[in-house]
């Protein structure tokens, strides 16, 4: 009896580890992050936003004395996409933790509208289809419209947290701050976005380690921390029409969300 439970147990062994070997994952590029530092490129697409802080009512004086009070609003309606691309270079600071620096050109644009609800001097408007009665400060007057277009060189700073790699697998956290000069604008724009801001930035990704090279697919949310609408502007716009329309707005800060595909 216990020569042939030793013959079995002597069968089953091999084929145990035959078994074994055929569900572990031949890891690719086992190597690969153990170099204290290495380059790469990305590419990816992203949408902007604005978040915009109206005014209010505007007390305009006219050249004869004369006190016009006008309601002007501002809003991003759409989301358009734009495209990044760019370079990274990643320090190893432990098993768990990296920096990477990633400068890197965005191109975008914002679509903005402006609606002028000033009140007519009736309270009230009567609806040509419907025959109701509206109230004149509900009618939108006037519509401005611009597309802000942005061209952004911006250089990431991240600190990103790994977990322990599974397989070909890695997912991880990153946090950081990026700052940002503006190549854009124009001056018959009515509104125009600072030269220089700054955002902070967290997201997450996840390493999916190839024969050849390592695949980083990435989330990531960027928000603004400073007030990037161009104050001066004003003062230097060709059409004085448009005065009333940029001085509506008194701060901006920028939003961004991005999904990159980083090649290392």
């Amino acid at each position: 009896m216990k020569k042939a439970i030793f013959l079995i147990f002597t069968l089953l062994m091999p084929v145990s580890v035959v078994c074994a070997q055929m569900s572990r994952t031949v890891q690719n590029r086992p190597y690969t992050d153990l170099r204290p530092f290495h380059f790469g490129l990305f590419v990816g697409t992203h949408m902007q936003d604005l978040d915009l802080m109206n005014v209010g009512p505007q007390v305009i004086v006219a050249e004869d004395g004369t006190e016009t009070t006008r309601l002007i609003t501002c809003d991003q309606d759409r989301w358009d996409s734009g495209f990044q691309v760019g370079v990274l270079g990643e320090f190893r600071l432990s098993e768990h933790f990296q920096f990477r620096v990633a400068p890197a050109m965005y191109f975008g644009v914002r679509h903005v509208t402006f609606h002028d609800f000033t009140p007519t001097k009736s309270s009230t408007i009567i609806d040509e289809e419907t025959g109701e009665e509206i109230p004149a400060s509900d009618v939108i007057r006037n519509e401005q419209v611009q597309n802000i277009k942005t061209a952004y060189i911006t250089c990431a700073l991240d600190l990103i947290a790994a977990s322990k790699r599974n397989g070909n697998v890695r997912p991880y956290f990153l946090a950081g701050v990026n700052p940002v000069i503006n190549l854009s604008g124009s001056e018959s724009d009515i509104l125009k976005l600072k030269r220089y801001d700054l955002y902070f930035e967290i997201g997450a990704g996840c390493d999916f380690y190839m024969p050849f090279f390592k695949l980083r697919p990435e989330l990531k949310f960027m928000f603004g921390l400073t007030d990037c609408l161009d104050h001066d502007h004003v003062d230097h716009l060709r059409d004085e029409n448009l005065r009333i329309f940029a001085n509506s707005i008194s701060k901006a800060t920028s939003k961004m969300i991005s999904l990159t595909f980083y090649f290392e």
